[in-house]
């Protein structure tokens, strides 16, 4: 399958109206770049489709090519190629979306190295990277491969090198219309800290009962840790103390 001929399958494929809720929660991407094909269809293609040429061909027009390409990459199996893989696509991605729900599993075969790479796209300034090495500590390192350094690396990402100007209600407003990229950086630490709750408690609480986090990600992390079941009752009434 050439990339052209992926590109007719995705179109075959299309749904309009999942195109059009979809576009709906991806308000900084053009609604024509949107074909509409839902997930599992996405990982099923990509299962069939394994074109290094599509791979190299960047950026790409469509948000499915984009999902497709790490559906792809995510199922490399060797180190060093999914690593490069990664590296390579990580400048093109535009969106949340891209960036979530992704397991590059292969990464693991060498955790220093994921490590370090992660570190280094945490201190990126391009947003979706950072949001990518979030994902990633998120999806691989709250669990059994867990260090309490990898919270901090999370706590004291510098979220004022995106839209230094969008804070406060301003941000509130602008949040309402079409998220900023910081917004997008903000929630994933969010969202980060949240499933540290869940998942790591001791480790986790000292950075929301010493308000270790800037206000909007304090209150956002203890928003959802409160919408979690994985939270206790009990837990939960601690944590909406500390609003």
């Amino acid at each position: 399958m050439t990339p052209a001929e992926l590109v007719k399958r995705l179109l075959a494929e299309q749904d309009l109206k999942y195109r059009d809720f979809h576009a709906s929660l991806l308000p900084n991407i053009d609604k024509k770049k949107i074909i509409g094909v839902r997930v599992p269809t996405m990982r099923k293609i990509a299962k069939e489709f394994a074109d290094s040429k599509f791979l190299d061909k960047l950026p790409h027009k469509y948000f499915e090519e984009n999902q497709v390409h790490l559906f792809v990459v995510e199922r490399i199996k060797d180190f060093d190629e999914c690593l490069y893989r990664i590296e390579q696509f990580l400048p093109y991605i535009d969106n949340w979306a891209v960036c979530d729900g992704k397991s590059p599993k292969a990464l693991l075969k060498d955790e220093a190295r994921f490590l370090a790479n992660i570190e280094k796209w945490l201190k990126s300034k391009h947003p979706y990277t950072v949001r990518f090495g979030v994902n990633m500590l998120m999806n691989f390192f709250l669990d059994e491969r867990f260090d309490k350094k990898l919270l901090k690396w999370v706590a004291t990402i510098d979220e004022n090198l995106f839209d230094d100007d969008s804070t406060g209600a301003a941000q509130a407003s602008v949040n309402a219309a079409r998220p900023t990229d910081r917004y997008y950086v903000q929630m994933v630490i969010a969202w980060y800290m949240a499933t540290a709750l869940a998942k790591q408690w001791d480790a986790a609480f000292p950075y929301i009962k010493g308000r270790k986090l800037s206000p909007w990600i304090h209150a956002k992390t203890i928003q959802k840790a409160c919408e979690s079941y994985r939270i206790t009752q009990e837990q939960k009434e601690i944590l909406r103390g500390l609003k």
